[in-house]
């Protein structure tokens, strides 16, 4: 019936109609006015049609209404990813949001321009970018929401820990919560009511998770905010046990043996799911055979089982700071599926031959056995790869492996891919679950080792489906707006840097290598990642952005991300799943992906919360190297790297002098001293205020004291205008020697987000 009512709105000369007149016109008899109405409500739900005025449907672009997933900003601004291909994307007005939330499948009336109203410099009104008004919430994506509780003289609220809530929520005195609900408390809310953006949203609680400040309730907070679940059914468990502890006889039948072969993993030292393994060797005609081995998770989770829809419910994996939330049961994702060495593991298995250029010459598929040798950490690999001196075979592969590689990511780079990585910082907690310290993640050869593979093996995967013209899910980074582009070219000539035309990924690259000199690089940098689209999944084959490759998928981490278990089935099973469903769920996945991204920052967050508030209490203040990342009219914008975070330096707590904004050099400028704070610069900054209901964190200047010894002829953050203010400059902030070298994301940005 689905395809009937589509093809019947899709007709030409349709004409808007209700549930009867639908009947009549699919020529379906009354008694099945009930099946046609729910086909329409799920057709509805997913944006496929629309209703309009007098309950009667049509096709959502007929009438300038657009389908798609919103995300709101903390400042109340929304953005529609639509769901039909190749539309940009709609900017909607905090005024226009409605009551729609974070992450809502919404319906979007796009706002038609008059003809002749044309932008500056644009030839067609189509040019203009895309704005638009919500005008319904198709699907929420959570009802569920965690805040504090407050009290007028009046009523009961709950205030909502995610600043893109901005509204308080009405609540009637808890009941049946199984504790008491004190003023104060965090507590979950259920959505019950919201019609108007003009009243504000009632719903009931559903549980008391105690003070904010009792250990625990703060990741309990995010697990319940983000609707991240600590337990799997019985059922599911019951079907786990069902497979027994290790790989059977009649589990190895027809598979390709590899187990003679010198298999070997790397990972983070703390991992326990091993995704993927590799294995090297040279040929004889200066070639080289590589093959990867990615844990066979489809063998063991069968579509339509209760541990598949639950590892589809879950979507991936999530990394909150003190634990992970699994996708898979860990007695398969730390157990049999895990590429764990000394013991036989099933495998689909991606077998190169390439050159010793590291260009690809051959390509092929098969499942596999393996039998890992050796398992190294990151740090263990490095170690190998810096001595000369190589002790057995394996470490003669892995120096093979290293230099082979290098090639490869020179090729991809020659190619057109973009070097966007930023420095990233692990949390590492004590006991009781508190901040012991705080880890810089380098990337070094050997995380990179290990990503040239992986990319290789997800090019493949996705040329291969498109070859077998398998429906599946790709990885798909679109192409940035070119408005957006234009606006950053123009803020970069601003700064005097030469920059190209930057839909061309060559300028892109370019203006990158440009960067990295400058002090004001990295500052920069920033400005391009937000002018990108983020990377999602989808059913069409839309390319890769940022990586420059025109066929990506999601290969390589099938025990962590859904996304790569539909590529296996797609690859290597018979059956095609129908493009609808598919869409579906890759929206569905790109969800739940957004989802645990935001949870393991949040989860972060909150410990450096704790963390800077209790520096506060004892008065033990920590200073902290900060890059000056934006200025404006109250304040700088700075990027703490030693805390992996953001924050915001007020213009109230430049206290040593005035200062005064010249927004034409975006700079600030001390009225009294002539001191100038400067886009890309260094600061030392130490914690002046923490704000958990706003998730922002204030700082103010720390001015060290005055060092003997010859002064840096560094570039400063804080400069004097002249140099014979000699006086002034003992009051100046200045730029400590930084020893920070490149850090782009560690191995599980790499293998779990691109």
């Amino acid at each position: 019936m689905e395809e009937q009512i589509l093809k019947l709105l899709g007709r030409r000369r349709y004409v808007p109609s209700n549930v009867p007149e639908l009947l009549r016109l699919l020529k379906e008899s009354p008694n099945r006015q009930q099946a046609l109405q729910k086909v329409l409500r799920e057709l509805e739900r997913d944006g496929q049609v629309a209703r309009i005025k007098g309950n009667r449907y049509i096709i959502p672009r007929e009438a300038d209404l657009i389908p798609g997933r919103i995300s709101i900003t903390r400042h109340g601004r929304g953005f529609l990813t639509p769901d039909e291909p190749g539309l940009p994307e709609i900017a909607i007005p905090a005024a226009g949001t409605g009551t729609a939330m974070h992450e809502d499948h919404v319906l979007v009336r796009r706002d038609v321009r008059p003809r002749g109203r044309q932008g500056k410099g644009r030839g067609r009104d189509e040019e203009q970018p895309a704005t638009g008004t919500v005008v319904r919430v198709l699907e929420r994506r959570r009802t569920q929401i965690v805040g504090t509780l407050r009290r007028t003289k009046q009523f009961l609220h709950v205030a909502p820990d995610d600043p893109r809530f901005p509204e308080d929520i009405y609540v009637p005195k808890p009941k049946d919560v199984g504790r008491p609900a004190r003023v104060g408390d965090k507590v979950v809310v259920e959505l019950t009511d919201w019609e108007s953006r003009h009243t504000n949203p009632e719903g009931v609680i559903t549980e008391v998770l105690g003070p904010p400040t009792k250990e625990g309730v703060d990741m309990l907070s995010i697990l319940r905010q983000y609707d991240l679940p600590l337990k799997f059914p019985r059922k599911v468990l019951q079907e786990v046990k069902s497979f027994g502890k290790h790989v059977r006889e009649a589990d190895i039948k027809d598979r390709v043996d590899c187990r003679s072969h010198d298999v070997i993993t790397i990972d983070p030292a703390d991992a326990k799911d091993f995704d993927d393994a590799f294995y090297l060797k040279r040929l004889p005609d200066n070639r080289w055979r590589l093959w990867v081995h990615i844990a066979d998770v489809s063998h063991y989770v069968k579509a339509g089982t209760a541990l598949d829809e639950e590892a589809y419910k879950r979507g991936n994996s999530t990394y909150l700071v003190d634990r992970v939330i699994p996708m898979l049961p860990e007695a398969l994702s730390n157990e049999l599926c895990s590429l764990k060495p000394g013991v036989d593991r099933l495998t689909k298995c991606v077998e190169f031959v390439l050159s010793d250029a590291g260009e690809v010459l051959k390509v092929k598929f098969y499942q596999a056995v393996i039998h890992s040798q050796k398992r190294y950490a990151y740090e263990e690999a490095y170690a190998v790869l810096q001595r000369k001196k190589k002790e057995g075979p394996i470490e003669h592969m892995l120096h093979d492996a290293a230099r082979l590689a290098m090639k490869v990511r020179k090729r991809r780079f020659k190619a057109g891919s973009l070097e966007l990585d930023f420095p990233e910082t692990k949390i590492r907690l004590d006991d009781k679950g508190r901040v012991s310290r705080i880890e810089k993640v380098e990337n070094d050869i050997s995380h990179q080792l290990i990503e040239e593979f992986m990319l290789l093996a997800n090019e493949a995967a996705a040329s291969r489906l498109i070859r077998l013209k398998r429906p599946s899910v790709h990885r798909v980074h679109e192409r940035p707006d070119p408005e957006r582009l234009e606006e950053y070219r123009q803020e970069v000539l601003s700064h005097h840097v030469p920059c190209g035309n930057l839909e061309k990924p060559a300028e892109v690259q370019k203006l990158m290598r440009r960067l990295k000199g400058l002090s004001i690089g990295p500052a920069l940098k920033i400005g391009f990642l937000k002018s990108l689209m983020r990377a999602r999944y989808a059913v069409e084959p839309l390319g890769h952005y940022g990586l420059a490759k025109e066929k990506y998928a999601h290969f390589t981490s099938p025990i962590r991300r859904y996304a790569d278990l539909l590529v296996h089935r797609a690859l290597f099973e018979q059956g095609k799943a129908k493009e609808r469903r598919l869409a579906r769920m890759a929206d569905h996945i790109s969800t739940t992906e957004r989802n645990s991204a935001d949870a393991e920052r949040d989860s972060k967050s909150v410990k450096l919360f704790a963390f800077l508030e209790h520096q506060l209490k004892t008065g033990d203040l920590h200073t902290y190297p900060a890059m000056v990342t934006d200025l404006r009219n109250f304040g700088v914008f700075i990027d703490v790297q030693d805390l992996g975070m953001r924050g915001l330096v007020p213009l109230s707590l430049l206290d040593d002098d005035f200062y005064e904004f010249d927004d034409t050099r975006l700079q600030l400028r001390g009225r009294r001293t002539g001191y100038v704070i400067q886009l890309g610069g260094v600061i030392q900054v130490q914690v002046a205020k923490v704000d958990t209901a706003q998730k922002q964190v204030d700082f103010r200047l720390a001015v060290p004291r005055k060092k003997k010894g010859k002064a840096s002829t560094k570039k400063q953050a804080v400069r004097p205008a002249k140099k014979r203010r000699q006086s002034a400059k003992k009051r100046a902030v200045r730029k400590q020697p930084s020893k920070r070298g490149k850090q782009p994301s560690s191995k599980r940005g790499k293998r779990g987000r691109r």
